[in-house]
């Protein structure tokens, strides 16, 4: 890896810095500094590859490998729990009347959407407008009230809506659909 001397870029290769493009020094080719070896270090060549090592084996310890592959017989352990039980047939369940589901039964009774001052969840903020709240932004538990549409009278914003044919989604007609791009027809 090449670190770069004036922005510590890390970058794998090449001539110039990616970042600050400085020129890293080129080395020249095949100047090779000359190495001298140290007097005092033990030479140990190495041939490439696993040379037999006539060694005797010590007499104190205990030879631990065992023997691998199929020449093992299989050995029973006594005292072994085992894990699988006789087939059971076919038992009547019985309900338990005590248990309890954890659901109560419905009602009918649903929690109105809150209206009007609402408190924020987060911070306490009590606050009467907007969907976010102004004291730590966070989104408040508003809903939205859906207009009162007559039947066979549309709304007075609902004149030149009309429903996207590929998502659904409200838009204008002869405009790209918001969420999906389609373009909307006008109905004729």
């Amino acid at each position: 890896m090449i670190i770069c001397p004036v922005c510590d870029h890390v970058q794998p290769e090449g001539t110039e810095c990616d970042v600050c493009g400085k020129r890293f020094p080129v080395a020249a080719a095949g100047a090779t500094p000359p190495v001298a070896p140290l007097p005092e270090l033990e030479l140990t060549p190495h041939a490439g590859g696993r040379d037999a090592v006539n060694a005797q084996p010590l007499p104190e310890l205990d030879i631990t490998r065992l023997r691998s592959g199929p020449d093992l017989p299989p050995q029973v352990v006594q005292d072994l729990e085992l894990t699988r039980s006789a087939p059971t047939g076919d038992l009547p369940v019985a309900v338990l009347p005590e248990l309890d589901t954890g659901r109560a039964p419905d009602d009918g009774v649903r929690t109105a959407a809150p209206l009007g001052a609402v408190t924020c969840r987060y911070c306490r903020n009590v606050q009467a407008q907007g969907l976010l709240c102004d004291n730590c932004g966070m989104r408040l538990p508003r809903a939205r009230v859906a207009p009162a549409v007559v039947a066979g009278k549309p709304g007075a914003d609902d004149d030149n809506w009309m429903a996207c044919p590929s998502c659904h989604t409200r838009g204008r007609p002869g405009r790209a659909c918001s969420e999906c791009g389609t373009r909307l027809q006008e109905k004729t």
